[in-house]
């Protein structure tokens, strides 16, 4: 049930954020969420609604894609928690959002999408920024070593 690009959608007619890695099959964005420096998209390069209309081989590859992303962050952010979702309510697209929370962030504990609880941390924003160069050299690095 996966196809070629869909018009109208957002993510087959463009990147959906700043290009971090492309393979065959998915990419991996930075995306610009305001108060979030540490927010990324997996997002599938053929239009599919559903993380079901991949065939098996293909989910797993792109949850493996998913991990590789979480894991770099994790080793080099130290967050508190990680949060993944797939929802695609807004955008019907098969992509998953991987972001990295700290306990200080404007939201936490809750959801990104949730009301801020509390100011937003303008150093400790900038200071998670200033590590995304050398988080995306290491996502690249370890994502191009498979077929994604």
């Amino acid at each position: 049930m996966t196809g070629a690009a869909r018009q109208g959608c957002v993510l087959c007619e463009g990147l959906g954020g700043r290009l971090v890695f492309e393979g065959a099959k998915l990419r991996v964005i930075h995306a610009e969420e305001a108060g979030f420096p540490a927010f990324y998209r997996v997002v599938w390069r053929d239009h599919a609604a559903e993380f079901s209309d991949l065939d098996s081989a293909d989910r797993v590859l792109c949850m493996e894609a998913v991990a590789v992303v979480e894991q770099c962050m994790r080793e080099r952010l130290k967050p508190a928690k990680m949060n993944i979702a797939a929802l695609g309510n807004m955008v019907p697209h098969l992509h998953w959002h991987v972001i990295a929370r700290f306990a200080g962030d404007s939201h936490f504990p809750g959801s990104v999408w949730a009301p801020a609880q509390r100011e937003r941390n303008a150093a400790h924003e900038a200071e998670i920024a200033s590590q995304l160069q050398a988080l995306e050299a290491a996502m690249i690095e370890r994502l191009g070593t498979r077929s994604f």
